[in-house]
């Protein structure tokens, strides 16, 4: 007799994994404008792609079933600027209401298999310290999360 539990892991294993709504790739990033911290302080390329990539797919939590997107990052360059710290050893990222994010990206959204919408756009927005607060944002990122979920809502309808 086979205990619940194993019957339960058997079960699970059988079953196929779900798809993910969202997938997302990284066109050249070691090029992108500014998407680490080069000058020692700050968050690493790879911290950043991670981060991204988990907004993109908190988003695509909202799309409905049997939609899929396939997102290409073509250019990150992320709220503000780096400046170099003044007798110290580390930079400091300084953002202002004119260094808003820009994300260049290309996107398919396929419903059940179909493509039903491809573009490519850049994501920004010059109001964004207006919009993004980051006192309420969980994880990092806080102004490009802002802008992407604007530009996901405007053009998914979600």
């Amino acid at each position: 007799m086979i205990g619940r539990g194993v019957l339960a892991a058997l079960l699970l294993a059988a079953a196929p994994a779900a798809a993910q709504p969202v997938s997302v790739r990284y066109v050249a990033p070691e090029r992108f404008t500014d998407a680490e911290n080069r000058l020692g302080s700050g968050q690493s390329l790879r911290v950043t792609l991670a981060e991204m990539t988990r907004i993109f797919e908190e988003l695509g939590r909202r799309l409905p079933p049997g939609d899929s997107l396939a997102v290409s990052v073509l250019d990150i360059d992320l709220a503000g600027y780096e400046r170099p710290g003044m007798g110290l050893p580390q930079s400091v990222r300084v953002v202002q209401d004119f260094t808003p994010p820009r994300i260049r990206l290309a996107y398919t959204l396929r419903r059940n298999g179909r493509v039903v919408a491809q573009g490519e756009d850049v994501v920004t927005d010059i109001n964004f310290m207006l919009s993004a607060n980051p006192r309420f944002s969980s994880g990092g990122l806080y102004y490009e999360r802002a802008v992407l979920r604007d530009w996901f809502g405007r053009r998914f309808g979600v």
